[in-house]
């Protein structure tokens, strides 16, 4: 009797579908972050939710496909976590579904939203606002290498919105021109085309290279980061896993803290609240890292100033 109560209770519970870019393993800081945001309306996987997960595993041409499984699932919420390409897979799928995304374009210049106040439709979520700091990375790279002369910007144009990519490279070309550099672009979208962008960046003599963001990126962040070591060319990134795996340094918003917003915005629809009430959030937690020993590898010397800022000195 217990047995068959349990199964009952499972088969009415709450569906969320989880439509992420990359693969679990990889992603699992996220969703761990996703979930703890989850838990704070008070649903937990297995007791109070069921989860059906869906991974992209880097390939963004297989997002539509994906979403629209989760829809013919008719699951209750889709979350659309794998950066804004998952958001523009899901939003393309369905009208009904209420849809919460975290992205680091703004929503409303992309056609996600109507407004940040008032999202109007079924989708809402969080905003990291990765793609709007590049002129600040910019000025905390040129702090570190200020004899930089050309510096690299390595792109996903696929995983963004065209728009935003190309006000990203706008953003950084004017932080470079201001300073009397000359930014060159490269774009990669797979693992040759990663390893093709740091070759062309060693032939140029890039001085040092700005990563843009990107959940491919993230994925492959073990190989972008031994690439610059192998050319010995500074690079700044997005997140403090960069910095982990042996980057110089990364500077931008909490990840994580956005992952866990969108899992307590997907906790208060299944409550009852409607994606159109529910305000995009302004995720403002920004996180400053530098990984000292790849500083003294590169014969960098930090200054004073900007260590003073720096939230997390990896050693």
């Amino acid at each position: 009797m217990a047995a068959r109560g349990a199964r009952a209770q499972r088969s009415t519970a709450p569906v969320i579908g989880y439509l992420g870019g990359l693969s679990p393993d990889t992603y699992a800081p996220r969703l761990a972050a996703f979930h703890k945001g989850l838990g704070e309306i008070g649903y937990v996987e297995g007791r109070d939710v069921v989860f059906e997960y869906r991974w992209a595993e880097g390939q963004y041409d297989r997002l539509p496909t994906l979403a629209a499984d989760l829809v013919r699932r008719q699951v209750s919420v889709i979350a659309a976590m794998g950066g804004d390409a998952t958001a523009r897979a899901a939003k393309a799928a369905t009208t009904a579904i209420p849809i919460v995304f975290a992205v680091t374009a703004d929503p409303v210049k992309a056609g996600l939203v109507a407004s940040l106040n008032r999202p109007g439709g079924n989708v809402t979520g969080v905003n990291f606002l990765l793609n709007m700091i590049p002129a600040k990375q910019f000025e905390v790279l040129h702090e570190t290498v200020p004899k930089a002369n050309v510096i690299g910007l390595l792109i996903n144009p696929s995983g963004l919105f065209l728009p935003e990519a190309e006000s990203a490279v706008s953003d950084v070309r004017a932080a470079a021109q201001a300073l009397g550099h000359e930014l060159f672009v490269a774009h990669a979208s797979s693992e040759p085309e990663i390893d093709a962008a740091f070759a062309t960046f060693a032939q140029r003599h890039v001085d040092a290279i700005l990563v843009g963001n990107d959940v491919f990126f993230y994925g492959r962040r073990e190989q972008i980061v031994a690439l610059a070591a192998r050319h010995a060319i500074p690079a700044i990134y997005n997140v403090r896993e960069f910095a982990l795996a042996g980057g110089l340094m990364s500077y931008g918003t909490s990840v994580d803290d956005a992952q866990r917003l969108a899992g307590a915005y997907v906790g208060r629809i299944l409550r009852g609240a409607k994606p159109a009430d529910l305000p995009v959030v302004q995720s403002t937690k920004f996180e400053f890292v530098i990984n000292m020993q790849t500083a003294r590898a590169l014969g960098l010397e930090v200054p004073a100033q900007l260590l003073a800022t720096v939230d997390e000195v990896i050693e």
